[in-house]
């Protein structure tokens, strides 16, 4: 599935509700059903900087698709990663770099997020993106001839 027919699902899913307590909600069951990170990912270097609370974000570099995973220990902040992962995982690095994260606003994140979750959720997406461009960098290389001497 496409970065922007996720967004629509998401978009979708939130437009049901009117009331932000009861998006909230639905927003905490979403991180309430991210699985758990294995205990061995919840590493200082896997921390996010920026963030509040506690959040770890676990990326992986399979078959020329980036494979998030994350944790937090508040729930809301576990629920807005839970939605950050469900767009972005399994997909190409280049797919990740070019995503124009349109959910985030139609669905009014950007309006009722405290500034330090609004704050979380940009470091959490800088991180993405910045695994993301990483591991574009490494599969260049990889594709690259070696030049003659």
């Amino acid at each position: 599935m496409i970065i922007n027919e996720i967004q629509d699902e998401i978009i979708e899913e939130f437009s049901v509700f009117n009331d932000w307590m009861d998006k909230y909600s639905l927003l905490i069951e979403m991180g309430n059903l991210l699985p758990p990170l294995e205990e061995k990912y919840r590493t200082k270097s896997n921390l996010i900087e920026g963030c509040q609370s506690r959040v770890w974000l676990q990326s992986d570099f399979e078959n020329g698709k980036v494979i998030f995973q994350g944790e937090s220990d508040a729930v809301i902040v576990k629920g807005i990663m839970a939605l950050l992962i469900r767009v972005l995982s399994a997909h190409t690095p280049q797919e990740i770099l070019q995503a124009d994260l349109y959910f985030i606003k139609k669905i009014g994140l950007t309006h009722h997020l405290s500034p330090a979750r609004s704050n979380g959720l940009l470091s959490m997406l800088k991180q993405m993106k910045m695994y993301a461009l990483a591991c574009n960098n490494c599969e260049i290389k990889a594709n690259q001839k070696p030049k003659p001497i």
